[in-house]
């Protein structure tokens, strides 16, 4: 199952205030699940059996009813007042350069263009590449490398030019 297809299910859990939702696609199964603040909690392939938390934390897939533990508080994202902020699309790890000891793919003040590669996002074991979705100077770049980021949570501050 491609990654977009994960993101539209999260989303749907979201917006749509279920608890859990679980679909069988062929020999993928995936389940998505809430936890108490409205964060998708959970994806669940039925190729690696662990469950994948907001908090990073993996466990083995439990077959009990019971609830996962809830996650530690997490500090608000920083305010978002000098650009037009390129969130991340999913939650995983953030890489600034495409290996180490490489030059990062971008730096503060430099310009970027509509698709234009920002950094690496590695989640579930694959290296997802993000471009920009806006063109302009980066202000800040708000996330350090090899530190987890959520779904939403912004990654950069983009000005137009």
């Amino acid at each position: 199952m491609d990654l977009r297809k994960l993101k539209k299910l999260i989303d749907l859990v979201q917006e749509s205030g279920i608890a859990e939702l679980e679909i069988t696609e062929g020999e993928e199964k995936v389940r998505i699940n809430r936890v108490g603040s409205g964060v998708a909690g959970g994806v669940v392939m039925s190729q690696a059996p662990t469950m994948i938390h907001p908090d990073y934390i993996s466990q083995p897939l439990a077959h009990s009813h019971t609830p996962a533990p809830a996650p530690a508080s997490v500090p608000a994202p920083p305010p978002v007042s000098e650009g037009t902020p390129v969130k991340s699309p999913m939650v995983g790890t953030f890489y600034r350069a495409p290996s180490p000891g490489a030059a990062a793919f971008i730096e503060v003040g430099q310009t970027v263009t509509v698709g234009q590669t920002l950094c690496i996002i590695e989640a579930m074991k694959l290296m997802n590449e993000i471009e920009s979705d806006v063109a302009g100077v980066v202000t800040k770049i708000l996330v350090e490398s090899g530190q987890p980021v959520e779904y939403g949570e912004p990654l950069f501050l983009v000005s137009p030019n």
